[in-house]
């Protein structure tokens, strides 16, 4: 009895957290807090059903590949009805011709987690032989060495890549505040918490080094009560210091620690490093990641500061909240700054993260849609829809903005 009145606790949090930060927008839009809440995947595949077809959009299938002709909503874009140029491989000529930079996404789009996509490992070649330079944007919260590992586990050489840029290398640069040495700005938040020397880090994270990460940056692991940051590099495990509660040991435990934990931190303004601005992984259930640990603090911030007790907006609680990773400008800014933006194109599965980034980075984009994220809703919905139902939504990481890929193609493949 005791549990079910708790877990019916969380349920109410999750259903206040909707009713009041949703403003009564599509549920998928905000499935980031529905699952970090909940735990649950089912509020998103049911609203995915609700899309409505943009009557802008159409769609058809041309010798296996995805061609779209779109009018484009983008208010960067013509507003004249412009084509999302749909290519059934890299060996394109117009992709070549028009490119020389390649920024390519890890998870979703080279790989599923445990093996590459079907003729991924030959496309790689095939760019390096063709004289291109492939620069890897991975959102993982992890050291880049770590993503060495895996490239090479699935059967990389890593020498094809002239760099791997991960969100955990560069949050890492910022908590020792030498951003710069990568080729991107600092944080002034942190900036001024080093130099005064309050280094004092409460952790969401992966439960995989989340201590020697931080250390070896030169901060300490203390409780929310004494803590001058909070750091979300993963959504597994709590960790003070002292205790760390594992999800998959008591998940109740982990909820309340998590909203205790939140409402502290909120109160005092804490401000909050996401290490992974992703909001979900391309993995069965689409389970929560960090970025979603940032929308849901972004909200306590608003919410315990708002009228009538304060002049919090959504906008000013933002800015206690730093992310690091696509679609953020940090990590382009590194990416790029040997390369011309016009001549980089960034290949991705993600409209929040890859396609927007790519956006807002002025950068070609080249979407992948049937393998990734969207995989699924693009074979129920199909592509149109899905981008639809993206840009109808305020609350994402496009802020407003409507964002349109330059081309589609189903994979990853030479």
């Amino acid at each position: 009895v005791e549990r079910r009145a708790t877990e019916q606790h969380y349920i109410s949090l999750e259903l206040a957290l909707v009713n009041t930060m949703t403003k009564l927008t599509p549920a998928y839009l905000l499935y980031s807090s529905l699952t970090l809440l909940s735990g649950s995947a089912s509020a998103f595949q049911a609203a995915s059903s609700s899309f409505n077809t943009h009557p802008a959009l159409s769609i058809s299938q041309r010798g296996g590949a995805t061609t779209m002709a779109i009018h484009s909503t983008n208010e960067a874009a013509s507003s004249e009805t412009s084509s999302s140029i749909s290519i059934s491989s890299l060996s394109s000529q117009e992709i070549l011709d028009q490119y020389d930079t390649f920024l390519l996404d890890m998870w979703g789009v080279m790989h599923n987690g445990s093996e590459p996509y079907e003729g991924v490992l030959e496309a790689v070649k095939e760019l390096k032989r063709a004289g291109k330079k492939m620069i890897i944007l991975s959102n993982s919260s992890k050291r880049k060495e770590n993503s060495h590992k895996m490239l090479k586990k699935l059967g990389f050489d890593i020498d094809d890549f002239d760099n791997i840029i991960t969100s955990g290398d560069v949050s890492h640069a910022l908590l020792k505040n030498n951003a710069q040495t990568l080729g991107c700005q600092n944080w002034d938040t942190l900036t001024n918490l080093v130099e005064q020397k309050s280094t004092n880090v409460f952790v969401f994270g992966s439960g995989d080094e989340d201590e020697s990460y931080c250390t070896s940056a030169g901060w300490t692991l203390t409780s929310i009560e004494e803590a001058n940051l909070i750091l979300a590099r993963g959504t597994f495990t709590i960790n003070d210091g002292s205790t760390v509660v594992h999800k998959k040991d008591d998940e109740m435990e982990y909820w309340r620690v998590m909203e205790q934990s939140m409402m502290v931190a909120a109160e005092k303004k804490l401000p909050m490093l996401v290490s992974n601005p992703d909001k979900v992984r391309p993995d069965e259930g689409l389970p929560p990641m960090p970025g979603a640990i940032g929308d849901t603090y972004e909200r306590f911030i608003w919410t315990t500061h708002c009228a009538p007790v304060g002049d919090m907006t959504e906008e000013k609680a933002r800015d206690y909240v730093k992310r690091i990773g696509k679609p953020f400008q940090e990590v382009f800014d590194i990416a790029l700054q040997d390369s011309n933006p016009s001549r980089a194109i960034m290949i991705g599965d993600a409209l929040e993260t890859d396609v927007t980034g790519a956006t807002n980075a002025g950068v070609g984009s080249l979407w992948v849609v049937q393998d990734g994220i969207h995989a699924e809703d693009v074979a129920k919905m199909s592509a149109e829809g899905v981008i639809s139902g993206f840009n109808g939504n305020d609350f994402t990481y496009a802020y407003g903005k409507k964002v349109m890929p330059n081309y589609v193609t189903e994979h990853f493949r030479w």
